[in-house]
């Protein structure tokens, strides 16, 4: 099977690769619904050494760049009250977490999530946290240019391993919300 994206030599639909997701990534797949179906995801295998975005695609090809997104936690807090989201963004931008990231949350204040938290909450390991697969409670902010692209590279809940997913399937997700201007360019 070829990847629609990239050049890999490990590729299985996702619910053929089941048996190497975390438990919520796979769980999500299992129970997948939407006009995408689960069978248009695909589960790349990749080295754990190379999964941050910068050695990923200077392993992988850089033009894998262009068609990366990285999903971060974060916390908005307002008094004693804190709320929690996830928000995928191009690789190439970064969360716009004290502006838009804030307003979205109703906070005082934005900030990215503990990594223990995060990786706990989420039951993933960090560097491979992926929106397919997060707590159901938590709003998934998607940038608006992920939904642009045909397939997006994003993480699969662990180090090892990728999922390409069409861009307009994560507005199918749980808690998803498409945002303008969630990723703001990188200076």
């Amino acid at each position: 099977m070829r990847a629609p994206l990239g050049n890999f030599t490990d590729v299985r639909t996702a619910p053929e690769a089941l048996d190497v997701l975390v438990e919520p990534v796979a769980r999500a797949v299992r129970h997948w619904a939407g006009p995408v179906p689960a069978e248009e995801v695909y589960w790349v295998d990749s080295d754990p050494e190379v999964a941050d975005t910068a050695a990923f695609v200077a392993h992988y090809g850089r033009e894998l760049l262009e068609a990366s997104a990285n999903c971060v936690i974060v916390t908005g807090r307002r008094g004693e009250a804190r709320r929690h989201a996830a928000c995928l963004v191009l690789s190439h931008t970064r969360v716009d977490v004290n502006g838009v990231v804030r307003k979205q949350l109703d906070a005082r204040k934005a900030s990215f999530a503990a990594t223990d938290f995060a990786t706990g909450e989420s039951g993933m390991e960090y560097g491979g946290i992926t929106p397919v697969g997060l707590p159901d409670d938590w709003p998934l902010l998607i940038d608006a240019a992920v939904t642009d692209l045909p397939y997006v590279l994003v993480g699969s809940g662990r180090r090892r391993g990728k999922l390409l997913v069409p861009g307009k399937a994560f507005a199918q997700l749980p808690g998803a919300v498409v945002v303008e201007g969630l990723g703001v360019a990188v200076d």
